[in-house]
């Protein structure tokens, strides 16, 4: 099945999309028991974010296939793709578009998120330190960087169309 997404950058203290990006992060945390946040928290960061969009339009409206959400130096706060989208190249699509707006990727990720620790490291994240009780909730966190052996753009290039 052929399914068109369109891209979008949602500039810092625009709340576009907010709404849809909490479902679908708790849609995620209930099924998966990541991406754990509370909703001011969560909100609060968004608004604060450059997020990057990946939307399916629809004839009445648009659904969220997923987002990252970054702060001007190119650390994820959060990155989300629908369950149901994953595995054709989103997740991927979403972190090439950071690191063509940056000169370094950087992120964390719970230490027990093998999912997360998995495609990161298929991207060429490397773990820099481990941080224990970085989350509310007392886990421990990884502090990954995508490699810079080479550009950024070149690393991920096999990840954006049309390249």
């Amino acid at each position: 099945m052929s399914v068109t997404i369109d891209t979008r950058t949602i500039g810092a203290g625009d709340d576009a999309l907010v709404e849809s990006a909490w479902e679908l992060k708790e849609r995620i945390r209930r099924a998966e028991g990541v991406l754990k946040q509370r909703r001011d928290f969560f909100t609060d960061a968004y608004r604060r974010a450059r997020v990057y969009a990946l939307v399916e339009p629809g004839y009445d409206d648009e659904q969220l296939v997923g987002f990252a959400a970054t702060r001007r130096d190119g650390y994820i706060l959060f990155l989300a793709v629908d369950p149901n989208y994953r595995d054709r190249g989103f997740g991927s699509q979403l972190v090439a578009a950071v690191a063509d707006d940056h000169s370094s990727v950087t992120c964390h990720a719970r230490t027990t998120n093998e999912p997360a620790l998995d495609f990161y490291r298929s991207l060429g994240f490397e773990i820099e330190r481990r941080i224990d009780d970085y989350y509310e909730d007392h886990g421990d966190a990884y502090y990954l960087r995508l490699g810079e052996n080479e550009s950024l753009t070149t690393k991920l290039s096999r990840f954006m169309p049309g390249t």
